[in-house]
């Protein structure tokens, strides 16, 4: 796998094809390895939504105008570099291939007591 100039794992920019059995490895059932997936994908994507429109509120004036709406370069960069970032979901999945999300089923925990 390739990396990027900060020694973070390349996360793949669209949609890739996954064995499943990779998937349920370390819970044994899929579902719940998609659970654990789609919980940090959640994490992940209001981390980030919180992060742009802390950034975007910077930009906020009451009164709006069409020129200056148009003029906002830096706002508009901002976006963008929003839109290009990889999806919630693909930095999930690799994440937890990479065994660097924290999980643990209470249910499982109780019935090997």
């Amino acid at each position: 796998m390739s990396t990027n100039n900060t020694n973070k794992p390349a996360v793949a920019s669209s949609t890739v094809t996954r064995d499943l059995r990779e998937l349920d490895v370390k819970t044994e059932n899929i579902y719940e390895s998609l659970v654990i997936m789609a919980k940090r994908a959640n994490q992940i994507s209001n981390n980030i939504k919180e992060e742009l429109h802390q950034k975007l509120s910077e930009f906020a004036s009451s009164n709006d105008n069409l020129e200056e709406v148009f003029e906002n370069r830096e706002q508009i960069e901002i976006s963008k570099h929003y839109e290009k970032m990889p999806k919630p979901t693909l930095v999930a999945v690799q994440e937890f291939l990479d065994n660097k999300i924290y999980y643990r089923n209470p249910a499982k925990e109780a019935k090997e007591l």
